[in-house]
């Protein structure tokens, strides 16, 4: 037996570490396969980096919020990392059955750690192993997050983990008998039932035990190396490598997600300057605008990619896969890991094509590439069924951006940017995009506002408050007049929904003493919409503007002359999370430096302050829909919150998805300007969650989400689902209802838009 477990193991031994090295080696190459990144982009503040990584590993901050699942795979996690040591006991034992680690052997600390983490380790799988089981496709359909991962590779690696970590303790009861342990020792604290059942046994018995239990133990850890050494797409096995670093080069140093601002367009690791990339006609050549090929992705997304568990999380949490459209960031996720594998002898060897479709390799290198890379190498990145594309595009154009994947991700892997960067290519160069978006995109260039309405529409909204509302450039010379530029943006100036927000926070505004100004005619989109639909160019342009525009206002000058009022501090109030989102975390990206509040944020800092008082009651149950571009994005919670709740007689109850798992009322990622033809609608499925407390009030803090909720119970309202006293406010609207008495009028209807029709924006 002993020689038989010594040929076994041996053998194993040497395959798997040929195998392994040669794996590593194909990942470090596939991965370099990627386009490089901005120059420091990925490894600056390096202590930070390691002190985030150490943080979400060692506290598991993602996968702690699902309770037991998080604390299952700890165990899993430290027991994968921490217990090679027995399988170096393992080799030992099977030369000499009581065989005990130089140094480390017998001494009491070490094999107590090894006991509970062995023990713990079975624990841990085991749960993990059950929570599979009770929630597998089969049972749970679409619902369940498993839905499409490889479930032969889960079960493989769950139940190698479960012999491992029953080796080990079968080999402790067996060291504890053959050593002779009379009675309970410490170091036995888990295994001892098990050393009192070997205690019979004759020494040979033991030995022959411990040969075998001790093959057991390597056989199987080998084979795992083996299976995974030939399936490097394995990511629910490699992620336990490859998640150290995906989290060590993640966006952010100091460990925030990549939500927030997009990435700005790069090719071949510089950003794109639309400004002056096509003054050289070389360059402009050259220039990769967004990705059509999978190896256009940078490195990092190709780490990305092969770092994908498929646990499943981001597929649970995304409001198109749950509401029966074919997005599921997961299936993206594994969809590109699969081409790029498939496809990346053909790239190795040297294969590609150029913009014009040109193969940059000759037959020749090409001759010893397998068929089925080159056959993986002619597939479109994006495109139907028909056209056996990698990602289709009713999957790109499903995703609302909303943040709720990566929010998720337990190892920070960025899909936002990586569907941005495909849809990007499509707008640019394809032109392919869903057509109502090109309505919207027209107004922008020619209008600055997706309604294409006359810029003097913007003002309009002054003209229904009793109290005066200061322009820069008519009533006051620039912001260093006043305290916030009030920055009300196209939905909050020109939809007739958003503008009772905007009228109220600015009454809001004027009853606190807060001196603010707003821009008038003068400002244009954010750019929000066109830049994550993929039309960057846009973005920059109007981005471009704006900023040029704001620094302006706030009293700069790019010409040294003394005379010039001194500058104002550049503070901005947004009523919209988009444009709060744009002007505070991408204009930076264009030279525009501002210090950027929400309303809710400035309302709840008045409130503290004393300067608004809410009296009034307001009398009934109120749920808060939480936008996705205040929350998720920029971690804006609280505000919202204690605004309602220093409103007298209101009662708050949250739904069920709500923060950081709120649900996607379904306008992001311009979304607002699509139609939704497949499935259930992102509004509908958000506004029944919300009827299922049977609420007074549905509460929000975000244009887009008034219009889309408020659409949605308009309908219910209609058939019947809802009752009709439901209403659809800002919290502003709220706050105000409370700061001063009840009107004794009705306020007069708001006009309407009179230069252009406005067209209804399309949920």
């Amino acid at each position: 037996m002993q020689l038989a477990a010594i040929i076994v193991s041996l053998v194993l031994t040497v395959v798997g570490v040929a195998l392994i090295a040669r794996a590593v080696a194909q990942i470090y190459h596939f991965v370099k396969l990627g386009q490089p990144v901005p120059a420091g982009s990925r490894t600056d503040n390096p202590r930070g980096r390691t002190i985030t990584l150490a943080k979400e590993f060692l506290g598991h901050t993602r996968m702690n919020r699902w309770g037991i699942v998080g604390f299952a795979h700890w165990f899993v996690a430290i027991g994968f990392l921490t217990l090679p040591p027995t399988l170096a006991q393992a080799y030992g034992q099977l030369f000499q059955a009581d065989w005990m680690l130089p140094v480390l052997g017998g001494f009491v600390p070490f094999e107590m750690y090894i006991e509970f983490i062995g023990l713990m380790t079975v624990v841990g799988i085991l749960t993990l192993m059950a929570i599979r089981l009770l929630n597998l496709p089969s049972r749970a359909g679409r619902k369940s997050r498993f839905a499409g991962s490889k479930a032969w590779q889960a079960y493989f690696v769950e139940y190698v983990i479960l012999t491992i970590g029953l080796a080990i303790l079968v080999l402790r009861g067996l060291e504890g008998a053959i050593h002779h342990v009379d009675g309970y020792e410490a170091a036995y604290f888990v295994s001892y039932p098990l050393v009192l059942a070997f205690d019979g046994l004759s020494v040979p018995t033991l030995q022959t035990l411990i040969y075998f239990t001790a093959m057991i133990k390597i056989g199987t850890s080998l084979i795992w190396m083996i299976t995974v050494s030939l399936n490097t797409n394995m990511g629910v096995a490699w992620h336990r490598f490859l998640g150290f670093p995906n989290i060590w080069f993640k966006r952010n140093a100091t460990g925030a997600s990549a939500l927030g601002p997009l990435q700005p367009m790069v090719s071949h690791g510089k950003e794109i300057d639309f400004e002056t990339v096509f003054d050289d006609e070389e360059g402009a050549e050259e220039a990769v605008f967004g990705v059509s090929q999978v190896e256009h992705f940078s490195w990092k997304g190709i780490l990305d990619f092969s770092t994908c568990t498929e646990c499943g999380r981001c597929q649970s949490q995304c409001p198109a896969w749950n509401t029966g459209k074919p997005l599921s960031p997961k299936l993206l996720i594994m969809s590109l890991r699969d081409h790029a594998h498939a496809k990346a002898p053909y790239l190795l060897a040297g294969g590609g094509k150029t913009m014009e479709g040109e193969e940059k390799a000759s037959a020749e290198a090409l001759k010893d590439v397998p068929a089925a890379a080159l056959a993986e190498a002619e597939r479109p990145l994006i495109g139907t069924l028909e056209e056996n594309g990698v990602i289709d595009p009713d999957v790109l154009w499903s995703c609302t951006t909303c943040g709720a994947c990566v929010e998720q991700c337990p190892v920070d892997i960025e899909h936002i940017d990586h569907i941005v960067d495909m849809r990007r290519y499509q707008v640019m160069i394809e032109s392919a995009f869903p057509s109502e978006a090109g309505t919207m995109l027209k107004n922008l260039e020619k209008k600055g506002n997706p309604w294409g309405l006359a810029k003097k529409q913007r003002v309009e909204w002054t003209k229904e408050v009793d109290f005066e509302v200061p322009i820069v450039g008519q009533d006051i010379e620039d912001l260093t007049e006043v305290e916030y530029l009030y920055w009300v943006g196209c939905a909050g100036a020109l939809e007739d929904r958003a503008k009772k927000t905007t009228k109220a926070f600015a009454e809001l505004l004027h009853m606190a003493g807060v001196k603010f100004a707003i821009m008038g005619g003068e400002e244009k989109c954010t750019g929000d919409s066109p830049r994550r639909l993929g039309n960057e160019p846009l973005f920059q342009q109007l981005g471009q503007e704006n900023v040029a525009m704001l620094n302006m206002a706030f009293g700069e000058d790019d010409e040294d002359d003394s005379t010039l009022k001194p500058k104002s501090a550049k503070k901005i109030v947004a009523t919209c999370p988009h444009c709060f989102n744009t002007i505070a975390n991408e204009y930076p990206q264009l030279g525009g430096e501002f210090e950027v509040v929400h309303h809710t944020q400035l309302l709840q800092h008045l409130i503290d302050e004393g300067k608004l008082l809410p009296i009034t009651p307001v009398d009934g149950l109120i749920t808060y829909h939480d936008p996705c571009y205040l929350g998720r994005h920029n971690k804006v919670y609280t505000p919202p919150r204690e605004i309602m709740s220093a409103v007298p007689g209101l009662r708050q109850q949250e739904m069920h998805r709500h923060k950081e798992r709120g649900f996607c009322c379904g306008a992001g990622g311009a979304r607002m300007w699509m139609e939704e033809r497949i499935g259930k609608r992102i509004n509908n499925e958000r506004v029944d969650e919300a009827l299922s407390l049977n609420p007074d009030i549905v509460s929000t803090a975000c244009p887009f989400c008034l219009v889309m909720l408020s659409d949605s119970i308009n309908g219910k309202k209609n058939s019947g689902e809802a009752k009709e006293s439901l209403q659809v406010v800002d919290v502003a609207q709220l706050l105000l209802d409370s700061v001063k008495a009840p009107p004794s009028d009705p306020p007069a209807a708001p006009k309407a838009p009179t230069d252009a029709p406005e067209p209804e924006p399309v949920q």
